[in-house]
């Protein structure tokens, strides 16, 4: 197909030589084989098989197939022109037990992955915990038990041991703020957790593993770029009135603060969600000089604003976000907000804590109801949001702002979470049902933008 596209004013050359494209994944939400090869459970593999969690009763069971056919997604990174390729390592796939013995089986993958990728003259981003935490930890605490900190210490450990000699850049976790507010608060992803019992021990628990797991990093790979991932969405007052004001800045302080905050050695934002006072109570002596570490990059992951108003009912937060479909906004198929600014906003706060030294895009996406017609989509939504959206990193980068990288969430149509196969999010289409790929005309726009 030799559609032409809009470029406007975009061109990949007005971002400059060093800046770092890629494409994000994560190894639970594409590689299927869930008990294949010595691998055991996940907390995602156990929560899918509970009624009523997944949208449609989804399971990750073969979600893309990636594990048995990694050469086949890694050719269309490379046919697509993307030359960095981020994707995450499943824990129970290289430590079933979650500490112990190590599966060789599991290191032979990742070590094919990342070997192909190089032969393809791609570049390895390894995020090495994206949300499946081994079931058999869970079983003894997950996040909430303060042994998890040498667990995971003991998987940074064997990843930097086996895969450090190619991999250039690591990311130690994937939005701490997600997969704790989700997983052990609400209870919405797994492990199904609720409760500040459960939020606070794991918040701080995150923490000291995040820079355990760096420190190790460092040490083992002392020429890599060690970063982190961090969610984030930009937060407007629904009203200029002080009430919505100031619940929008303790809404900012649990979305946006929470973990940024710590790991570069500022603290919790008790101050603005008193709740969050609780969490002194794990605060050991000596855990404030092991709660942050100064990172190579941030990464940056943002898809869209909330609009916040003051709640009396909300509880620890006394507030509320307006519903996207309220406000008669555009809207993706998650229903967040398109609003490309956002991503602009987003990196101008981070840029104002002075400790990061350069700040990487590594997801911006959206999922859009894709139709194949003819063996083709046709998904102009997409391509503008990635054009609107990158308009703004431009934007933020000439005036400036330290943004060094764009990573488009994501490569293929996927497993996302909590609603299944449903939101399709992949610049690649995949018929679930047959595993037949068709890149969408995104990824043709793409290709042509990095080509």
């Amino acid at each position: 197909m030799d559609t032409e596209y809009s470029f406007s004013s975009l061109n990949r050359s007005l971002f400059g030589e060093d800046f770092a494209w890629g494409v994000s994944t994560a190894a639970l939400q594409i590689e299927g084989s869930c008990d294949v090869d010595g691998k055991s459970a996940s907390i995602w593999d156990t929560f899918s098989s509970k009624k009523g969690k997944i949208l449609n009763g989804d399971k990750p069971t073969h979600a893309c197939d990636f594990y048995k056919e990694y050469q086949r997604d890694i050719d269309l990174v490379k046919q697509l022109n993307i030359p960095n390729f981020r994707f995450s390592i499943a824990w129970s796939r290289i430590l079933p037990n979650g500490t112990g013995e190590v599966n060789q089986a599991g290191i032979i993958h990742y070590n094919q992955v990342i070997d192909y990728c190089l032969q393809q003259g791609i570049e390895p981003w390894v995020t090495i915990y994206h949300w499946d935490l081994p079931q058999i930890l869970e079983d003894n605490g997950g996040w909430t038990n303060r042994k998890i900190v040498n667990w995971f210490s003991n998987f940074v450990t064997v990843c930097a041991q086996n895969f450090g000699d190619r991999v250039k850049y690591w990311m130690v976790m994937n939005e701490p703020a997600v997969f704790t507010g989700a997983g052990y608060f609400l209870g919405i992803h797994a492990p199904g957790r609720t409760g500040l019992r459960n939020f606070l021990p794991a918040i701080h628990h995150v923490v000291l593993s995040i820079v355990a797991g760096a420190k190790i990093l460092r040490e083992l790979c002392p020429d890599a770029q060690i970063g982190n991932t961090f969610s984030c969405s930009y937060i407007e007052p629904y009203a200029d009135k002080p009430k919505h004001i100031a619940a929008a800045k303790r809404a900012d302080a649990l979305i946006n603060r929470l973990y940024i905050e710590p790991l570069l050695g500022l603290g919790y934002p008790t101050e603005e969600v008193k709740a969050l006072k609780g969490i002194n109570k794990y605060i050991l002596p000596g855990d404030e000089a092991n709660m942050s570490f100064d990172f190579d990059f941030i990464g940056v992951q943002n898809y869209t604003r909330e609009i916040v108003k003051y709640s009396f009912f909300t509880p620890y937060i006394g507030a509320s976000l307006v519903k996207a479909q309220d406000r008669g906004v555009e809207l993706t198929e998650m229903k967040w907000e398109v609003y490309p600014p956002c991503i602009y906003e987003m990196i101008k706060k981070f840029n104002a804590y002075p400790q990061i030294k350069k700040l990487i895009i590594t997801e911006n996406g959206a999922a859009f109801p894709d139709v194949v017609f003819n063996n083709e989509v046709d998904d102009q939504r997409r391509v503008t949001y990635l054009q609107t959206h990158l308009q703004q990193v431009l934007k933020a980068k000439q005036e400036g702002y330290n943004v060094e990288g764009y990573f488009v969430w994501t490569l293929t149509d996927n497993f996302e979470w909590a609603e299944g196969y449903h939101p399709r999010f992949g610049l690649v289409y995949i018929d679930f049902e047959t595993q037949h790929r068709i890149i969408k005309n995104s990824g043709r726009w793409f290709a042509q933008f990095l080509g």
